[in-house]
């Protein structure tokens, strides 16, 4: 009769914590903070150790022990497909701070206080620049547009009117006026910085309407 696993390896008690432990000390859980998978991971490590300790093999047998390594092993498997591997604590989600070409952390209220403070100064171009931005920074701390890295001030224009589109002609100035002092040179004016403050003031207070079901 022929028994196919008879020359299957089946480690030892030591040999089996040994496996478990080279496998936990892989970098990818050293350079991560401990997750449910990499608890998870590290007990069915030492679980297939106990399994495979010299006391608990003997009890239970050959086959048993075997069945339950390929379960184990399979179950493992399912949860990296699914969820994924562990992640590194440098991969955990970071605030965006790229804003129209520029790195600035800033909050959409700091920005529209930093832009007034150059209003009253006279600086007609810079608060025209930090005005657009604060509109920006708004609309993301809201969740109201997801632009891709690197947008514009007409393609943010855009996704703002979609949410609120009654304002794109308005958006639309705002987009222009910032263009026209950021990458044309052309002087603002403090006719021009009201309106774009204007429509901040109205966005920010305003919420999106429901789409319809």
């Amino acid at each position: 009769m022929i028994r196919p696993f008879d020359d299957l390896f089946v480690p030892d008690g030591d040999e089996a914590q040994r496996w478990a432990e080279e496998e936990l000390s892989n970098p990818r859980y050293a350079d991560a903070k401990p997750t449910w998978f990499d608890l998870v991971a590290r007990d069915i490590g030492r679980f297939i150790a106990d399994l495979f300790s010299s006391d608990n093999g003997a009890n239970i047998g050959p086959w048993a022990l075997i069945v339950v390594s390929v379960i184990i092993v399979a179950a493992l498997i399912t949860a990296l497909i699914i969820w994924g591997r562990p992640r590194s604590s440098r991969a955990v989600r970071r605030a965006r701070t790229d804003l129209l070409g520029e790195s600035d952390d800033r909050s959409a209220a700091q920005l529209r206080a930093d832009a007034e403070r150059s209003a009253r100064d006279g600086d007609w171009d810079t608060a025209t620049i930090l005005r657009y931005r604060a509109i920006a920074r708004g609309l993301l701390e809201r969740d109201l547009i997801d632009p891709a890295p690197g947008a514009t001030a007409q393609s943010i224009a855009r996704e703002a009117s979609a949410v609120f589109a009654d304002e794109a002609t308005a958006m639309r100035r705002a987009a222009v006026s910032f263009d026209d002092v950021r990458y044309l040179r052309h002087p603002a004016t403090e006719e021009s910085y009201r309106e774009l403050a204007a429509t901040d003031d109205r966005l920010r207070t305003r919420r999106p309407e429901a789409v319809p079901a």
